[in-house]
């Protein structure tokens, strides 16, 4: 009989043989596809990577190919545990080769099930690996809705749980005890597997102090901040914005206070978040692009706000995606960092694999098993966690309602970055239905790091800019329920009467203003330099809109101040209580920005203009144990030197922009010309000799002659 085959060891071996065979098979496939197709992320360096790292190259391909194997090798074990039920109920022959088949329908089963749940739910994650044009999965993702989705699952459910209690049946009436015993006993692992798999458990909300909501003011208050990489101050309703994109954060803004004129220093993310964290200007702290070595991490002698905090008792938390890596990465002394410790890494970016391979492995590596045991897939950049961040800062917030301790938790969030990827509805909330193009999905052409560089040199005329508007609405709309989410759990726990909330960006993007795309390229324009600024703190009355000037490096000394704890002098920033306490307060402050690296020569970029190579000639590893990718030492001040750089007041900007020969100036009147297209440098002498002496010695020290010529 078949069912005695089962009972012995060489059964149960031809069993566990077969999945084993059936995965291999197309772990195989898999790696020859992905050795063929080779394509992996982040900047090439070929040569650097042939000279140092080709071991530590097969040693994260080998790593890949085995969880390859491991994961293939668990997905065929339930086809072939179907096939021995089946074999139970049939009472044929055990077949080694069906077996083997079994095993093999039963990876490329569920691989399908789970490509699709990506394509339908965050199809982003697919493209950020895929060796072909999207276009190619558009009828199957006309096909895909969620109730869909959930009656296929539910019917191979169904159909498997069929099979398995009807083969226990069998085995209970022939009284095969051992064989009923273990094949429940797998069943139940199974599907204990698959709820821990697919189950997510959101966080509930604790209130175990029913007073922590009536602190006394002068208990210390809870900080949460939440940031959205690249998230524009213009697309809020308060900005005037027409499409209903952030309802919950209008509502929040309208009990605080809303800073609609707040600009950061260097619009990229690294100095970003270093100055908004410090309090310095980019100069200060050291950082001024993203490639930055590890001795600059240290930020060594800086002040910073988690630091701080802590000493006065805090605990501190930084959560993020790929974007936020920078948080971890600099020492600004988080006590618990829940996000990916370097993006910019060349290990990192090895570990990622070739494209057919981490495609694979992405779809079952969006959970808690990838973020243990994969974390390079799980974080891959372009693919963002907006839920997952969500419901960690959610669990966050319960655990500080129940412990009573002050805390301080950043949430960053990909949300609202490049490619702009957000998760299902969102990405179709504002698209139009009938655009099948290559940008449905994602902004398309900007996965690849060499495409990147080769569609940043690209004019507006070859992008298609209106479905690429229309989805990044959908990812501000997608951040803005997510921020509903978390501020109504804290409301939950009771301790929004003594929480200071913060709504944040690193910086915001420029959508083709100077026929250019990006962040941190340009200072005339203000899209990427200004971001949105909310605080809604307890004590403090809201004060609605300040369109006055302020500062990303007076959210540290704002937050202290609210905390009630000394400001360090080393700090560049100013405290913005006076806003919170009177909207007619005006602190008379000055924005400063310079533009970040740039990976090429931008559209409309002088000939004259102070340039260098492209970014793959620009990176080394300096570091060979660390990995870290830096800027080559020869390229650091002649990048430093090219920066243009920008003073804004209320009423007028004036930009500095290094040439060849010299430097140029333009002065803008912001109430005439609030889009910077008219020099008015020679209209407004002294307002251009007044801007000038305070841009120059921000600008300082240079190593080229800074003699102006003004161009009319």
């Amino acid at each position: 009989m078949a069912i005695e085959h089962l009972t012995t060891i060489n059964g149960i071996l031809s069993a566990t043989l077969a999945a084993m065979v059936g995965a291999i098979v197309i772990t195989l496939l898999l790696l020859v596809k992905s050795t063929k197709d080779f394509s992996r992320t982040g900047p090439q360096l070929k040569d650097e990577i042939l000279k140092h790292y080709p071991l530590y190259l097969l040693y994260a391909l080998t790593r890949l190919v085995i969880w390859t194997f491991i994961i293939n090798t668990l997905l065929a074990s339930i086809g072939v545990f179907i096939y021995l039920c089946i074999v139970v109920i049939t009472d044929y022959p055990f077949q080694w080769t069906l077996a083997v088949l079994s095993g093999i329908a039963s990876i490329i089963c569920i691989t399908v099930v789970q490509f699709c749940r990506h394509l339908l739910y965050i199809p982003g994650s697919i493209e950020a690996s895929l060796n072909y044009r999207m276009s190619r999965f558009y009828p199957l993702w006309r096909t895909l809705t969620p109730s869909r989705l959930w009656r296929v699952q539910a019917i191979l459910a169904a159909v498997c749980t069929m099979i398995v209690i009807t083969a226990l049946g069998i085995l209970l009436t022939k009284n095969q005890w051992p064989v009923f015993y273990t094949t429940l006993g797998i069943f139940s692992l199974y599907t204990a597997g698959w709820i821990s798999v697919l189950w997510v458990r959101e966080p509930q909300p604790v209130k175990a102090n029913p007073d922590s909501s009536l602190k006394e003011p002068s208990s210390p208050p809870n900080i949460i901040m939440i940031g959205a990489d690249t998230l524009c101050a213009d697309r809020f309703g308060l900005s005037g914005y027409p499409r209903a994109l952030t309802p919950f954060i209008d509502k929040l803004a309208k009990k605080g206070t809303f800073f609609s004129q707040c600009y950061v220093s260097c619009a990229r993310t690294a100095p970003s978040l270093a100055s908004l964290l410090t309090g310095t200007w980019p100069h200060k702290h050291g950082i001024r692009d993203n490639f930055i070595s590890m001795d600059e991490t240290t930020l060594e002698g800086m002040p910073t706000l988690p630091n701080i905090l802590k000493t006065a008792g805090y605990k501190t938390i930084a959560i993020s995606d790929w974007a936020g890596a920078d948080m971890g990465k600099m020492a600004f002394g988080f006590d618990q960092c829940d996000l990916p410790k370097d993006q910019w890494n060349i290990k990192y970016l090895l570990r990622q694999g070739p494209k057919d391979i981490r495609l694979f492995l992405s779809l079952f590596s969006h959970g808690w098993f990838g973020k243990k045991f994969l974390p390079e897939v799980h974080y891959l950049a372009g693919t963002p966690l907006t839920s997952e961040l969500g419901r960690l800062s959610r669990s966050v917030i319960s655990e500080h309602a129940k412990s009573g301790k002050p805390f301080f938790m950043t949430t960053f969030m990909s949300t609202t970055h490049g490619p702009f990827g957000s998760e299902w509805p969102y990405y179709t909330q504002f698209s139009d239905a009938d655009y099948w193009g290559d940008s449905k999905f994602v902004m398309s052409g900007i996965t690849d790091p060499f495409e990147i560089i080769r569609r940043q040199k690209e004019g507006k005329r070859n992008f298609d800019a209106e479905q690429i508007l229309n989805l990044y609405d959908g990812c501000v709309r997608n951040f803005d329920n997510e921020v509903a989410k978390i501020v109504n759990h804290l409301h939950a726990c009771g301790l929004e009467k003594n929480t200071i909330l913060v709504i944040y960006s690193d910086h915001g993007m420029e959508f083709f203003e100077r026929d250019m795309w990006g962040q941190g390229n340009s200072v005339i324009v203000d899209d990427s330099s200004r971001i949105p600024l909310i605080i809604v703190a307890p004590q403090q009355t809201g004060n609605g809109i300040i369109s006055t000037i302020t500062r990303s490096t007076d959210i540290a000394p704002t937050l202290l101040a609210l905390a009630k704890l000394p400001i360090p002098q080393a700090m560049d920033g100013v405290s913005l209580v006076p806003y919170l306490q009177d909207k007619n307060a005006n602190l008379n402050l000055h924005a400063y920005a310079e533009t970040g690296l740039w990976f090429a020569k931008l559209p409309g970029m002088s000939d004259d203009h102070i340039s260098y190579p492209e970014l793959p000639e620009l990176l080394e590893v300096p570091d060979k144990n660390s990995g870290t990718l830096a800027l080559k030492p020869e390229f650091k001040q002649i990048i430093i030197n090219a920066k243009d750089r920008m003073i804004r007041t209320d009423l007028w900007k004036l930009v500095y922009q290094p040439l060849t020969h010299g430097a140029t100036f333009q002065l803008f009147d912001l109430t005439r010309d609030p889009k910077c297209h008219h020099n008015v440098v020679a209209l407004h002498p002294e307002i251009f000799e007044c801007l000038k002496s305070p841009l120059l010695h921000w600008v300082t020290p240079m190593t080229h002659d800074v003699k102006a010529t003004i161009n009319n």
